[in-house]
C-alpha cells in the first residue's frame, strides 16, 4: 500500500522547481554575462551594460528569495490548516457517532427506564462536548477577525480561579485528578474581562489534563509580584522541549509526537489563551523541560488601588 501524498507539499515542490528553472538559472547566466562584460569589455558601453545586467540579476535574486520565503510560509500554513481540518473532522465525528448510536439504542430499547436514563446522560454529555468544540471554533473566528469584544472591569483573580475550577470540574470527573490550589490572600485585582480570563484559565487546565502524567497532578497558583499578578497552571506531564516553546502558541500547532496526535484537541487552546492575555496587555510565560512537566503563567498588571473606571471594550469607539 503506497503512502498518500500531500498535495500541498507536491504543489510547493513544483513551485520551487519552476522558480529554479525559470528564474534562478537564467539569473545565474545573466550574472555570468555581466561579469564577463565587466572583466573583458573594453568599450564604455560594455561596462555600463555589464553593470545594468548585474543590477538586474541582483534584483531578480532578491525577488526570488522573497518569493521562496513567502511560498514556504504559505505551504507551512496550508499544511497546518489541512492537519487542523483533519483533527476537527475527527473530533466532530466522534460525538456525532456517539449521539447516533445512543439515539438508535433509545429507538430499539425505549421501554427500559435504566437504558433510557443512561442514553440520555450520554447524549447530554456528547452534545455538550460537541457544543464546546463548535464554540471554540467560533470564538477563534471572532478573535481572528477582530470582532471579539472584551468588557474590562475590576476583576477579583480569586473569583476567576474559582469559576474556572467549577467549569473544569466535568472534565476532571472523567478521571481522578489531584488538584492543588494556592491563591494568595489579599491578591490585587486586575482590569480584565472576567469571562475571557476564565476561558483562558480553563484552556490551561484542559491542556494540563490532556498532557498530564499518570496519575495526573495539576497545580493552580496565583500571587502578586511587583505590581503584577501571576496566575499559573502546572502539570506533571512529559514536558515540552525548549525548541517548541515559541511554536506551542501558534494556531493549529501541536507538539509533533505520537502521543500528542492521539489526544483530543484542535490545536487552538493555547493560541486562544495567548490572544486573550495579549488583548489585556499581559503575556503568557512557559517554563518546561522534557520529563519535568510544564508551567504556563498568565502575567497581568495589577489594577490601581481605589475606584477603577470600567475600561472601554475592545472594538468600541472612545468618546
Amino acid at each position: 500500500m503506497t503512502p498518500e501524498r500531500d498535495p500541498a507539499a507536491g504543489g510547493y515542490r513544483r513551485i520551487i522547481l519552476l522558480l529554479i528553472g525559470l528564474v534562478i538559472v537564467p539569473t545565474g547566466l545573466l550574472t555570468l554575462v555581466g561579469t564577463l562584460l565587466l572583466v573583458f569589455g573594453e568599450a564604455r558601453m560594455s561596462v555600463v551594460l555589464g553593470i545594468l545586467v548585474l543590477c538586474f540579476a541582483g534584483a531578480v535574486v532578491t525577488g526570488s528569495v522573497l518569493v521562496w520565503v513567502f511560498v514556504r510560509r504559505e505551504a507551512n500554513l496550508s499544511k497546518l490548516q489541512i492537519d487542523f481540518v483533519s483533527k476537527v473532522s475527527h473530533e466532530l465525528r466522534t460525538p456525532l457517532t456517539s449521539i447516533r448510536m445512543f439515539t438508535d439504542t433509545l429507538r430499539l430499547r425505549g421501554g427500559d427506564p435504566d437504558v433510557e436514563r443512561r442514553c440520555i446522560d450520554a447524549l447530554s454529555k456528547e452534545s455538550l462536548r460537541l457544543q464546546k468544540l463548535i464554540d471554540r471554533l467560533l470564538d477563534w473566528g471572532r478573535m481572528e477577525s477582530g470582532r471579539r469584544i472584551y468588557r474590562k472591569e475590576d476583576v477579583d483573580v480569586a473569583d476567576v480561579v474559582e469559576t474556572a475550577i467549577q467549569s473544569f470540574e466535568p472534565v476532571r470527573a472523567r478521571r481522578e485528578v489531584e488538584l492543588e490550589i494556592d491563591v494568595a490572600p489579599d491578591l490585587p485585582h486586575v482590569v480584565a474581562d472576567h469571562d475571557a480570563l476564565v476561558d483562558a484559565v480553563v484552556n490551561l487546565l484542559s491542556n494540563a489534563y490532556k498532557y498530564g502524567g499518570d496519575p495526573r497532578r495539576i497545580a493552580v497558583r496565583a500571587a502578586a509580584d511587583d505590581g503584577r499578578v501571576r496566575l499559573s497552571v502546572a502539570d506533571n506531564g512529559a514536558g515540552i522541549a525548549r525548541g517548541e516553546h515559541k511554536r506551542i502558541f501558534e494556531k493549529f500547532y501541536r507538539v509533533d509526537d505520537r502521543l500528542a496526535r492521539e489526544r483530543e484537541g484542535s490545536g487552538l487552546g493555547l493560541a486562544i489563551v495567548d490572544h486573550i492575555v495579549r488583548a489585556h496587555g499581559g503575556k503568557v510565560e512557559l517554563e518546561s523541560e522534557p520529563g519535568r512537566g510544564a508551567t504556563f503563567t498568565i502575567v497581568l498588571a495589577a489594577a490601581p488601588r481605589g475606584p477603577v473606571l470600567q475600561a472601554p471594550a475592545e472594538g468600541e469607539a472612545s468618546a
